[in-house]
């Protein structure tokens, strides 16, 4: 019995010796984003994104359980650009959290961090579904994820400051092997360097910049806008003068267009990730690339 007692008390004093770790919670728009916090926060965070890679982020529905979540985050991250404007401001209104409204600590729009491209000198609904403050796809370029993970690693130290030592490491050891990856991706690219390519939208201009694809057409005839058997014929044509090596889209797009389109232009279509779960082995942002960038490689064969 004296020994059961000794056992007992003893346990007591380690589980009460042995830290609790307070989670952050967070609510991501997008598993991109989700990915980079639970990398940066380990055990600090715990996080819930809004949206699926079967998922088109521009249109989700602002359901009831989406504003509870917000409600209870005390960090609000996503990719910004009004790439969530159909949806995100009803969240953040109803949800009543003046803690993650933008202005505040508490809401992190990623793509204000870097360098945005195809901002428009104008935009008017005649352009299709165009963003004023620039393509808000920014996660498919591996250096501003670079850029925007110093960023939230500083967030997250403001926001949970006796973390600050955990953050700090966790960003060191994510920068170390983000930058090291990195340098393998774009040896491994080199032979996409210049390659036409097909889209579905243009999700993939960062991407693009960063490994020197050309973009030579979209099957959409404006973004956001259905695709046409009309414009299918006339992006064919304009094939004659502009080559292409393959037709890319996602999970969450149409298929049938793409497939279409590669059986008249006699071009392979591929079906990319685009962001983390959009495939079965893309489980993290490393594997988002490793994953991209072997499906497009294969294509040129």
């Amino acid at each position: 019995m004296k020994k059961l007692t000794t056992t007992i008390i003893i346990s007591g004093l380690l589980l009460v010796a042995q830290p609790v770790m307070a989670a952050i919670n967070v609510f991501s728009c997008e598993p991109e984003w989700k990915s980079l916090v639970e990398e940066l926060g380990q055990d600090r965070v715990k996080v819930y994104s809004a949206t699926t890679a079967f998922q088109d982020p521009h249109h989700i529905e602002a359901r009831p359980s989406l504003i509870a979540k917000v409600r209870r985050a005390k960090l609000v991250i996503c990719s910004g650009s009004e790439l969530e404007t159909g949806w995100l401001p009803v969240l953040l209104r109803q949800a009543g959290n003046a803690n993650v409204l933008p202005g505040k600590p508490g809401y992190f729009e990623a793509s204000s961090f870097v360098k945005r491209l195809e901002i428009p000198g104008k935009v008017d609904r005649s352009l299709g579904d165009v963003h004023a403050s620039g393509n808000p796809h920014v996660h498919l370029d591996p250096r501003r994820v670079a850029t925007i993970a110093k960023a939230l690693s500083q967030r997250l130290i403001a926001l949970d400051p006796d973390g600050r030592s955990s953050y700090t490491k966790n960003y060191e050891t994510f920068s170390t092997r983000w930058q090291a990856a990195i340098q393998g991706w774009q040896q491994q690219a080199e032979p996409l360097n210049g390659v036409g390519v097909v889209v579905h939208h243009k999700d993939w201009v960062y991407m693009f910049d960063w490994l020197n694809i050309k973009n030579v057409g979209a099957l959409e005839p404006k973004p956001g806008l259905p695709t046409t058997v009309g414009h299918l014929v006339e992006l064919k044509n304009q094939l004659k003068e502009t080559s292409a090596k393959m037709v890319i889209h996602t999970k969450y797009q149409n298929a049938r267009a793409a497939k279409r389109f590669a059986q008249m232009a006699s071009i392979p279509v591929v079906e990319l990730p685009y962001t983390v779960g959009g495939d079965d082995n893309v489980k993290d942002l490393f594997s988002l690339f490793d994953v991209t960038i072997k499906k497009l490689l294969g294509a040129l064969k």
